[in-house]
């Protein structure tokens, strides 16, 4: 059976027009890096290595990841609002382009800060607590913190303040754009917070604090 000439025209320029659409989506890394030093740096670093404990480091984070939460927070789904003011001032591509940079900065390890609650928050992410039917959270971000591209944020060396913070934020209902993790946090004492977000500041290994003086 032969197409009309009218539908084949048609499927062609829309083919094109889809390629010229993908090419200029192809995120521009250096308008990343200059908007991330406009809008970003104070709180998150040059590098998004966030030397403050209550900012979240962004280094190598998977970009899907970033431009969903940037996403969020501009339209009120993600409730922050300083983050709501910052990512208001951001088209689509603005959000690419930060985000795609900040893929391409490496991100620093970290340590954990609590040796006694170490051991504690290794077996909450790698096994769970089956009891209570709460899941491994390697099981989603991977063994080693590195999670998976497009669908689970990388947590290796977060800093434990914030990890705690946004665990107890699904928990009590105050961020809400996340049903599964608001479903395991739900499950999660203060002290198993604590545990589990110290364990991930020390990841790929779970490294215990530097001993004084080194």
């Amino acid at each position: 059976m032969k197409l009309p000439v009218s539908l084949l025209c048609a499927a062609a320029a829309a083919a094109l027009s889809f390629s010229a659409h993908a090419q200029s989506a192809k995120p521009d890394l250096a308008k990343g890096a200059a908007l991330f030093g406009q809008v970003c740096v104070a709180c998150h670093a040059a590098d998004g290595n966030s030397t403050t404990p209550a900012n979240p480091s962004l280094a190598q984070q998977h970009p899907e990841y970033l431009v969903k939460q940037l996403s969020e927070f501009k339209s009120g789904k993600r409730d922050n609002a300083i983050m709501k003011g910052f990512a208001g001032s951001l088209s689509d591509d603005d959000m690419r382009n930060i985000a795609y940079w900040l893929n391409e900065q490496k991100a620093k390890t970290g340590f954990a800060q609590d040796k006694d609650l170490v051991r504690l928050g290794e077996r909450i992410y790698r096994g769970g607590i089956a009891d209570r039917q709460i899941a491994a959270c390697a099981g989603c971000h991977s063994p080693n913190g590195a999670g998976i591209p497009s669908q689970y944020p990388r947590l290796s060396g977060q800093h434990a303040e914030y990890t705690a913070t946004q665990l107890k934020a699904f928990r009590d209902g105050t961020r809400n754009n996340n049903a599964q993790m608001t479903g395991v946090a739900a499950k999660l004492n203060d002290r198993e917070i604590q545990a589990v977000s110290d364990y991930i500041a020390g990841l790929p290994e779970g490294k215990p604090p530097p001993k004084p003086g080194i």
